[in-house]
């Protein structure tokens, strides 16, 4: 269980031995053991609210009515084109949830189930969650500055009431992406809540029948006074049109004019002369770019048609100048350039070359000629076209007219067919009362309550319970920054852990006693005289020398006997960083251990601010620490001895308070006080201030050949002793080890890892003979 490092280091560093872990699975296991009673008492206190809400809630009943949205059943009465398309569908559908949500339609199943005089209905029993809403209502009601309606009587004011806790009530949705909606109905009467579903099945389906009937009749109506107006409109532009043309005498042939017939073959005529124009101009180009490449590319690259009369020829001694180049290249790379042979083929070869140019500038030539043609002709029929237009020009604008007048008549008579043909439609749609939906589900009465789910309450309550109770623990996790085990030791100061001090009583710090006489120089102190309690929690490792108390100072001694093995005489000096950790207890009972092993051990209370060691003996001394040191009286004069343990205390005596400990506890005089104290002691404990609040401690260092820390158990924070010793490099080189006080045993074990010596402490019980309790005495 005492785990300690020997020697200790020198030097103060901050051990990263789990920096690369990026989840650390034991210290979460661990934090969860730690919070589990938290957790628990989160999740009882959240149960326990659960059924509250089950008692204080009463019961709720859901009947559900499911509606089909089926065309089909109006097929006999009207005609469609077809199926309406997915995003048609789907507002389709969501407009008649609206219907079945909209005030009208809640207003009439109201007065058809007559609920606005159903007091059950109207004042139904409420929730603690629902009674709480209606008191922030309230709250807020009182804040608002709209003004009160005073024209509603009494009935309306039911009907509103009765249509608005309708429609809260109601809930009515898709049902996937089909054509059925699912309409319910929650009430805290079952017979209630099934009649008010059936009751909006019926009123949505008359209000269908009904709301096709009327726009089928007012469609009635408007459309004959429409068909009155059209038919007269109609008449009138036709008989207008036949006036105009007898007028213009704008006859026709075939339903056109004949002017207009000649001027179409011409412009015919005109378009099929440009293409050929075009067509002969391109050929004429190619065949001219050819030419104008020189006779060597246009013998290479010329693509003679198949139509033209020279092609064979120019085919032919193409075919004849290719063999003769093939050849010619053949005897050259056999025999060379200068060949007499090569020589006679390249004059071969430049002879055809001259032939295939002089036929490609006949077809070209050829070309041209057709182009000319060809663009004479456009260039007759392009003015034959200007003749005819010229002449038709007044025709052409009465023609404009008479197409105006003949486009609005054909537009009024064909729009009367279509309003005749809708006028009769409505008539015949008018004699067919049939809606477009159907009920595919009959809602019935409830036979068991929809809510509150008591297992889902239950579940739901004990699950926000564990969440708080999680919540909770991790706030107490996060705030956690303080001592608890040696790894927490190890790990933020990598200094020896000497191991834990159980609580034994509420601190020796806190206690005074004051006194009305003092010792004598040399006197010894009685054991078991004065105040019980205060010299107990001094003596606590004497009257239990088998405690688990006593074990851990035994530990330290240890420690510091390895480490400071060469030196006669040891000078340790006991600090904390902060007051009221119990330093003084530890120090006291560490010299009384050293005393009652048989050692030579004095005892110093170095504390000159705040002598809490002096103000816990059994007697109040008279002279002490700062009269030896300023040689007012010799040192072993303000000794006084213990008479069981022969333990050796120099006390400190305040007659006022004192600027400069400092320099007293650093001074020559504590200097030779030391040194002399070494030849007639074998160990020198020196009780000092807290590091933080005074540097007593710190001018120490140099006289003292180590020190022991001692820091509170869950109390102290890591992070400031970290500091602390960082600041002080000269102090923090002579910790020899640290121990945790006021260790709370039982709640140990939780902040230990797994297979940490913390969790194994129970086993040691057999070796532990001896407990310390609260008053610091051995059971």
């Amino acid at each position: 269980m005492h785990q300690t490092s020997f020697p200790p280091r020198s030097r103060l560093s901050i051990a990263s031995e789990d920096a690369d872990r990026f989840i650390d699975v034991e210290r979460l296991a661990a934090i969860a053991l730690r919070q589990t009673r938290v957790v628990a008492l989160c999740a009882a206190v959240g149960l326990a609210l659960g059924v509250l809400y089950l008692v204080f809630t009463p019961a709720e009943y859901t009947a559900a009515t499911r509606i089909l949205l089926d065309d089909s059943l109006t097929k006999f009465a009207e005609e469609k084109d077809g199926a309406p398309v997915r995003i048609q569908a789907d507002s389709m559908i969501s407009s008649e949830v609206e219907i079945l949500k909209s005030a009208r339609l809640a207003r009439a199943v109201v007065l058809a189930e007559k609920l606005h005089h159903n007091e059950a209905f109207l004042n139904p029993p409420r929730s603690p969650i629902g009674w709480a809403k209606d008191q922030v209502k309230s709250i807020a009601g009182l804040f608002s500055f709209s003004a009160t309606p005073s024209a509603a009587s009494g009935e309306n004011a039911r009907i509103g009431k009765a249509v608005a806790l309708l429609q809260s009530s109601l809930r009515a949705e898709r049902a996937g992406r089909s054509y059925v909606i699912d309409v319910s109905f929650k009430s805290n009467d079952r017979n209630l809540a099934g009649a008010i579903t059936r009751a909006y099945a019926e009123a949505y389906l008359s209000d269908q029948l009904d709301a096709n009937f009327d726009a089928t009749q007012r469609a009635t109506i408007w459309l004959q006074g429409r068909l009155d107006e059209l038919r007269d409109s109609s008449q009138a532009a036709a008989l207008e049109v036949a006036k105009f043309r007898a007028e213009n005498g704008l006859t026709a042939a075939r339903g056109e004019l004949i002017s207009e017939q000649q001027l179409s073959d011409l412009n015919s005529q005109l378009i099929l002369a440009q293409a050929e124009t075009a067509n002969a101009f391109g050929r004429y180009s190619q065949f001219k770019s050819i030419i104008d490449s020189g006779p060597e590319n246009a013998v290479r690259n010329a693509t003679i048609p198949s139509d033209n009369g020279n092609s064979a020829v120019i085919n032919d001694l193409k075919t004849r100048y290719l063999g003769v180049t093939k050849r010619e290249r053949e005897i050259a790379a056999r025999f060379g350039e200068d060949h007499a042979q090569a020589v006679a083929l390249r004059r071969e070869e430049a002879d055809l070359e001259r032939q295939i140019f002089r036929e490609l500038q006949q077809i070209t030539e050829s070309y041209r000629n057709e182009y000319e043609v060809a663009k004479a002709r456009e260039t007759s029929l392009r003015e034959n076209v200007g003749d005819m237009a010229g002449q038709s020009s007044e025709t052409s604008e009465s023609m404009v007219q008479l197409r105006a007048l003949e486009q609005r008549s054909t537009a009024l008579a064909a729009l009367y067919q279509t309003f005749l043909a809708r006028h009769e439609e409505a008539s015949q749609q008018r004699s067919f009362p049939i809606a477009k939906a159907r009920v595919i589900s009959e809602a019935g009465n409830p036979v068991s309550p929809s809510s509150p789910r008591k297992t889902m309450v239950l579940g739901l309550s004990l699950v926000l319970g564990v969440f708080a109770g999680a919540g909770v623990g991790a706030l107490q996790e996060f705030r956690e920054r303080f001592f608890r085990t040696g790894d927490d030791v190890r790990s933020a100061l990598n200094i020896s852990f000497l191991g834990y001090l159980p609580i034994v009583g509420a601190g020796l710090a806190t206690a005074t006693r004051p006194a009305a006489t003092g010792p004598r120089p040399g006197d010894r102190l009685p054991p078991d005289q004065g105040d019980p309690v205060t010299p107990g929690i001094l003596r606590v490792a004497v009257k239990a020398p088998a405690s688990l108390f006593a074990e851990t100072l035994r530990n330290a001694k240890i420690a510091i006997d390895v480490v400071l093995q060469n030196k006669p005489c040891k000078v340790i000096g006991f600090v904390s960083v902060l007051p009221h950790e119990g330093k003084t207890t530890a120090a006291a009972n560490f010299a009384g251990l050293l005393a009652s092993q048989g050692a030579r051990t004095l005892l110093i209370d170095g504390d000159l601010r705040n002598p809490g060691l002096s103000r816990g003996l059994a007697l109040a001394p008279d002279k002490g620490l700062v009269e030896a040191i300023v040689g007012h009286q010799p040192w072993r004069s303000a000794v006084l001895v213990d008479r069981s343990t022969k333990l050796a205390v120099m006390p400190a005596t305040l007659r006022g308070r004192l600027s400069h400990t400092s320099e007293l506890i650093s001074g020559p005089g504590m200097r030779d006080l030391i040194e002399e104290a070494r030849t007639a002691y074998d160990y020198i404990i020196v009780d000092l201030p807290p590091l933080g609040p005074v540097v007593d401690a710190k001018a120490f260092a140099p006289l003292a050949d180590g020190f022991v820390l001692v820091a509170e158990w869950g109390q102290t924070p890591r992070a400031l002793v970290r500091a602390t010793l960082q600041a002080e490099p000269e102090l923090a080189a002579k910790v020899l080890g640290i121990m945790l006080n006021k260790a709370d045993m039982k709640k140990l074990a939780r902040y230990a890892s797994f297979g940490g010596s913390e969790q194994y402490l129970d086993r040691y019980s057999a070796y532990y003979v001896e407990q310390v309790g609260m008053n610091g005495k051995a059971g």
